[in-house]
C-alpha cells in the first residue's frame, strides 16, 4: 500500500488549527475592510501573504504542536507564543511594506493592521484553548509483548509524556497466558506483538472482543501512530518479508519521482547557497588558516561507501586519536564551526553528492563504515536503513536530538525504519518543513550527551 500516512493522523488537530487561523484572519481582514471602505476585499494577494506569514510564524513558534494544556505553564506558553506571532507578523508587515517598499496604502498601521492582527490573535488563542479542552477522552490501551519490546516502548512513553494523554497498560505475553488472566478486559483497544504466540483460546477471546468493538492492532502499528517510530525490537525477519509499506524501491515511480525532486532541489539550493558557502569558507580559513573542506567515507545505498565533503567545523588535528563521538562543549569544534553546525551550513557541500546520486535530500543520515561495524553488533536490523539513499536530512534528524551514543543510534534507527515504511512525497514535505524550523531556531545540531566511541561528524 503506497498511501501510508500514520504521521498525518497525529497532525489532524494541527491542520484544523491552521485552517481556522487562516479563515479567521481572512474574515477579520474583510470585516475591517468593509467598515473602512464599505465593500468586501475578498482574498487578495495582500491578505494571502499575511496569512502565509502568520502560519509560518505560528509553525516556527510551535503553536500547532501537541502541548499538554492541562498544565498551567503550557497554557501560559501558548498565550505567549500567540503574542509572539502577532508581534512577528507586525514587524514583517511594517518593515517590508511601510519601510522598505514605502507603500502609501490607505490601510494604515493603527487603524487597520493593528486591530486586524489583534482580533485575530485573540480569537486564535481562545480557539486553541477551546479545541484542546474539547478533545475527547483518551481510550485505554493494552499493550502486549515481550519484556524487551515493552521496555523499548515504555522508554518512549515516558520521554514523550504519552502517559498524560493515553491510559496505557503494558502486560507481557507470559503473564497473559496464565489461566486466571483474561486478555483486554475493560480495554478499548489492544496492541499485540507480531511475535506473540497465543493459544487458540486467547485468539478466540480476542476475536469476540473485536466483534464487540474493541480495536485490535499490532505493536508496530501502535508505535507508528503514537510514537512516530518503529523500535527495531518489534521487528522479525518474517515480518519484514511480508510487511506492507517499504515501497520506495528502484523501478517504481515513487523512486523516480524522488530522484527528480532531488536533482531539482539540490540544484536550486546549491545556487541559492553559493554566497553563504563562500562566506563560510572565508571565515573558516581566516580563523586558523586551515583547509576549508573536510572529507569522510560514509556508507550509502546497499552498503556501498562513498566520499562526503563538509565545511570543516573542527580543528585540523581533531581525529589524531581516532574517531569518537561528538560531545557537548566539544573542544575540537572551532568558533566558526559552532555556528556552521547550528545553522547546518557545514552540510551544504553534500548537495554535490545528491547531484551525483550518492545521496538524497531526505533519507537516513549516512554513517561511517567503521562506526557501523560497531552499531551492527549492538542494534538489530541496522542494515535495513541502507535500502534507500542516505539523506541530508531525515525523519530521525527532525524527531530525535543529535545522536552521540549507541543508544541514540538505536533510537534514530527506529525513526529511519518508520521513514522506510511510510516514505512518500507528503512525508518528505513534512520533513523539509521541520528541517526549516530547526535551522531557523538553530536546534538539533549539538549533542546532549556523549559516548565512548563514535563518529566525530567532521
Amino acid at each position: 500500500m503506497w498511501w501510508r500516512t500514520p504521521w498525518l493522523k497525529q497532525r489532524g488537530l494541527m491542520a484544523v488549527l491552521a485552517l481556522a487561523d487562516a479563515a479567521l484572519l481572512v474574515l477579520v481582514y474583510n470585516l475591517i475592510f468593509w467598515l473602512r471602505f464599505h465593500h468586501w476585499a475578498g482574498i487578495t494577494g495582500s491578505i494571502a501573504a499575511v496569512v502565509v506569514v502568520w502560519l509560518g510564524c505560528s509553525y516556527l513558534l510551535g503553536r500547532y504542536s501537541g502541548i499538554d494544556l492541562s498544565q498551567t505553564h503550557s497554557r501560559l506558553r501558548r498565550v505567549l507564543s500567540t503574542a509572539g506571532v502577532v508581534a512577528l507578523v507586525l514587524v514583517v508587515v511594517v518593515v517590508l511594506v511601510q519601510w522598505m517598499l514605502q507603500s502609501q496604502d490607505p490601510r494604515t498601521f493603527r487603524n487597520f493592521i493593528l486591530p486586524a492582527l489583534g482580533f485575530t490573535g485573540l480569537g486564535s488563542g481562545l480557539g486553541q484553548l477551546w479545541f484542546h479542552r474539547r478533545r475527547p477522552k483518551a481510550r485505554r490501551w493494552l499493550l502486549v509483548g515481550s519484556e524487551a519490546e515493552l521496555q523499548a516502548i515504555q522508554q518512549d512513553i515516558e520521554r514523550l509524556g504519552l502517559h498524560r494523554q493515553l491510559a496505557i497498560e503494558c502486560r507481557s505475553v507470559e503473564t497473559l497466558l496464565q489461566p486466571e488472566r483474561s486478555m483486554g478486559e475493560g480495554a478499548a483497544a489492544i496492541a499485540i506483538s507480531e511475535m506473540a504466540e497465543l493459544p487458540d483460546q486467547q485468539v478466540e477471546h480476542l476475536l469476540s472482543q473485536r466483534a464487540q468493538g474493541t480495536r485490535l492492532c499490532t505493536l508496530v502499528t501502535w508505535s507508528e501512530l503514537y510514537l512516530q517510530r518503529v523500535p527495531p525490537e518489534l521487528l522479525s525477519n518474517r515480518w519484514l518479508v511480508q510487511a506492507e509499506g517499504f515501497q520506495l524501491q528502484p523501478g517504481r515511480w515513487s523512486w523516480r519521482l524522488k530522484r527528480f525532486g532531488d536533482l531539482l532541489g539540490a540544484t536550486l539550493l546549491l545556487a541559492a547557497a553559493l554566497p553563504l558557502l563562500l562566506m563560510a569558507a572565508a571565515a573558516i580559513w581566516i580563523e586558523d588558516r586551515g583547509p576549508v573542506l573536510y572529507q569522510q567515507e560514509r556508507t550509502g545505498l546497499y552498503g556501498q561507501t562513498f566520499t562526503v565533503w563538509k565545511l570543516r567545523s573542527m580543528r585540523r588535528e581533531a581525529e589524531s586519536a581516532g574517531a569518537r563521538w561528538a560531545s557537548p562543549q566539544d573542544a575540537r569544534i572551532t568558533r566558526v564551526g559552532t555556528w556552521l553546525r547550528r545553522l547546518r551550513l557545514d552540510e551544504l557541500p553534500q548537495l554535490l553528492c545528491v547531484l551525483k546520486g550518492e545521496m538524497s535530500l531526505i533519507g537516513p543520515r549516512p554513517e561511517r563504515p567503521e562506526i557501523e561495524a560497531v552499531l551492527e553488533q549492538h542494534i538489530a536490523h541496522y542494515r535495513i536503513r541502507h535500502w534507500i539513499r542516505p539523506g541530508l536530512s531525515g525523519w530521525a534528524q527532525v524527531c530525535h536530538p543529535y545522536g552521540a551514543s549507541i543508544d541514540d543510534s538505536r533510537s534514530k534507527l527506529s525513526y529511519d525504519l518508520y521513514y522506510l515504511r511510510n516514505a512518500g512525497w507528503m512525508l518528505d514535505l513534512l520533513i523539509v518543513l521541520k528541517t526549516i524550523r530547526m535551522v531557523a531556531l538553530a536546534q538539533g545540531a549539538i549533542p546532549k550527551g556523549g559516548g565512548s566511541e563514535a563518529t566525530s561528524h567532521g
